[in-house]
């Protein structure tokens, strides 16, 4: 009876628009009957909110490592299928529709803030599978408020296919619980959580969020200048274009600043500006452009 009644419960949902708020995870909608998509679970209320939805399977599209172990204190299963801003590729939104059709529902889909690319990927996936349209899958990226900015993903969503149901039945597919990540994009997950922080702490008047002493301003900004000093020092980095390098380096010298004037007495706004503008000028053609 209770599987009945959260059955029930999705269906309703879904008709009503998708909202599913909760308190414990961030940004929760249901896009379609069976698949919620939000933010990344972050600790057991929050899992615990999932099992409670009778959630089976977490599907992590984020470059970060997921909490496996958090998933099985609560009876959940996590996969790991890493994506970009750029785009969808094929191959990998074969493989999140096949997870939607042949591994235990109902689904938990998420990137790091839920609002970009878990809800294109669980769109994106759905579409795939044959359980949503296009149109619908681009209604649910408006609603869960993915950024006009990321066009690959947008792209992902209008020009999705269902895919053979033969084609998708066939499809081996080793689903892991930690996917390898390149180095690169790893350190640029942990280059966002250092600016996602040091954003609270300007939200804080630069200072440690309420609730969150470990948070510390001047090691946030150091860390951020760490991170782009080990970036800076590979081959990868050394590879790409001048303009790249360029606005890296401009990113590096924002947060060295941010560090020491947080450090000292100074007002760090000015250069937290110009980190952000750094970033989102390198984002604009080298994160969030359509794959070709």
């Amino acid at each position: 009876m209770a599987a009945v009644r959260f059955t029930f419960a999705l269906l309703v949902a879904a008709l009503l628009g998708g909202c599913a708020s909760s308190p414990a995870i961030e940004n929760l909608h249901e896009i379609a009957p069976g698949v919620l998509t939000g933010a990344v679970p972050q600790g057991d209320d929050a899992f615990r909110e999932l099992a409670g939805r009778g959630v089976r399977t977490v599907i992590s599209v984020d470059g970060a490592k997921p909490d496996p172990a958090a998933a099985h204190r609560h009876g959940l299963r996590y996969v790991h299928l890493p994506i970009g801003y750029d785009g969808i590729p094929q191959d990998r939104a074969m493989e999140l529709a096949k997870a939607l059709t042949g591994l235990p529902g109902p689904f938990y889909l998420h990137c790091h803030h839920g609002r970009h690319r878990g809800p294109a990927a669980a769109a994106v996936a759905c579409v795939v599978a044959g359980k949503i349209d296009n149109d619908r899958a681009v209604a649910a990226m408006k609603t869960m408020g993915t950024g006009e900015e990321y066009l690959g993903l947008w792209a992902s969503a209008r020009t999705a296919k269902p895919a053979d149901p033969e084609a998708l039945r066939s499809l081996k597919v080793d689903y892991h619980e930690i996917a390898a990540v390149p180095p690169m994009a790893e350190a640029m997950v942990a280059l966002d959580l250092a600016f996602d922080n040091l954003d609270v702490c300007r939200g804080a008047e630069w200072r440690s969020p309420a609730g969150h002493p470990d948070v510390h301003p001047p090691h946030e900004a150091l860390r951020a200048r760490e991170i782009l000093t080990e970036i800076m020092r590979t081959d990868d980095f050394k590879s790409r274009p001048a303009d790249f390098k360029g606005l890296m380096e401009a990113s590096h010298r924002a947060a060295l600043e941010v560090e020491s004037r947080l450090r000292g007495s100074g007002d760090p706004q000015a250069a937290f500006d110009a980190l952000r503008k750094s970033c989102s000028d390198c984002h604009k053609p080298y994160r969030n452009t359509p794959r070709k």
